[in-house]
């Protein structure tokens, strides 16, 4: 009898055989566009709908699917191709230009949430490391929701949109050097305050070089690459370049994806001229969902009772105020509806705060119960930053409305 309950494996990570690895693809691949469209039809983010498909096809739901090792390998160069996305689409001129607002709205929008996240998992006893991951997660704000919803509503000319969408691309950076300093905390095994400290000013040599050196190089090589034969050569040398900074990015104790942020920033640039976006976005719509599913097949949905949902409400909404009265702040001069605007602008986390949870759980300084809260608080913040946002920017659409 206790055979007929258990769902059946369609994919295991015992399987073996390009005919399995393909049908596996194909699956994970046509479930997370599926329940992606699904979710953009419902005016949500594509990725929740991603994450889902893994939640419920992976083997702590129905279990019909068990990623397979290959497939777990495909889904971090998936992470990898997200974050050269984002920085594609980060201009470093844009960054050094941006006002004094916006960067004051950035580093109070990393402050709040880090301290507020790190102190409530400290208050009821978790472990330094994994409060640190959790409070890390918890800086993240997604460039690419907030881009986009603002885009849908029409409203990115307005003078709020460009604070929120400079604090955000700033957040973003900072949350990198984070990030960097959170993956070598993990590969250390400990709390190394030495090491922290070195690795901290490694992030940050990086990303000032990435920002402000990287740019100029590529700016007096860029008419040897428009002279290449090959086909579509500036994608090809970006890809290479991404690889490479990836690759340097995990040698020097940081992790792979700062390097492809950092590779993206700098061709960001000269992404209109060479065509780039499009084409790097083709290929992080095929990468990304398997990063996206493999998150949501990760997560058990079990462990959702007792305290850890209570630790993972608790810890949503200290994500929300931290963010709405952290980055609001800075605007506190000019009203409240600014205030609002700006703070439900930075509140999603998005895919950064993904990356930043499961980087703790391969390195297993994070439990799946911790996992489970940070995958829960990202959901949350990203379902509802674009409902609110919809509301606080009337006032800019009915002025975008009567402009046009």
């Amino acid at each position: 009898m206790q055979a007929n309950r258990i769902p059946p494996i369609l994919f295991s990570p015992m399987d073996h055989g390009p005919e399995i690895l393909l049908l596996e693809m194909f699956a994970i691949f046509l479930a997370a566009k599926v329940v992606g469209e699904l979710f953009e039809r419902l005016q949500m983010p594509a990725v929740l709908g991603e994450i889902l498909a893994g939640v419920v096809l992976g083997p702590y739901a129905l279990g019909w699917i068990h990623p397979t090792v290959t497939i777990n390998s495909m889904a971090e160069i998936g992470a990898i191709f997200v974050l050269f996305n984002a920085g594609l689409e980060t201009s470093p001129g844009d960054l050094i230009r941006v006002g004094r607002t916006a960067l004051l709205v950035a580093l109070a929008g990393i402050v709040f949430p880090f301290v507020l996240g790190f102190g409530y998992m400290k208050l009821i006893g978790d472990v330094t490391t994994e409060a640190v991951f959790v409070g890390a997660a918890m800086v993240a704000t997604s460039v690419g929701i907030t881009a986009r919803v603002l885009g849908d509503l029409n409203v990115l000319s307005s003078q709020l949109a460009k604070v929120i969408l400079g604090a955000a691309v700033f957040d973003d950076i900072l949350g990198m050097v984070i990030l960097a300093v959170v993956a070598g905390l993990a590969s250390a095994g400990g709390v190394n305050w030495l090491r922290m400290g070195v690795l901290l000013g490694e992030a940050v040599a990086f990303a000032l070089f990435m920002i402000l050196v990287a740019p100029r190089i590529l700016r007096r090589m860029h008419t040897g690459v428009d002279r290449l034969s090959t086909r579509n050569a500036p994608l090809i040398v970006a890809l290479a370049i991404c690889l490479l900074f990836s690759w340097l990015a995990l040698k020097i104790g940081m992790a792979a994806i700062i390097g492809a942020f950092f590779a993206g920033l700098m061709f960001a640039d000269f992404a209109p001229r060479w065509d780039l976006l499009p084409k790097a976005h083709a290929i992080n719509e095929f990468l990304a969902p398997f990063f996206f599913f493999s998150i949501g097949a990760r997560l058990n949905v079990g462990l959702f009772t007792g305290n850890v949902l209570k630790t993972a409400i608790v810890i949503s909404i200290l994500a929300i105020l931290s963010k709405v009265v952290g980055c609001g702040l800075p605007m506190a001069g000019k009203g409240w509806h600014s205030v609002l605007a700006v703070g439900v602008g930075m509140m999603p986390r998005g895919e950064v705060a993904l990356i930043v949870a499961l980087a703790g759980l391969n390195a297993q300084i994070v439990t799946q119960a911790t996992f489970a809260i940070v995958v829960f608080m990202t959901a949350v913040t990203t379902i509802l930053a674009p409902l609110f946002l919809r509301y606080l920017f009337r006032p800019e659409r009915k002025n975008a409305a009567l402009a046009s």
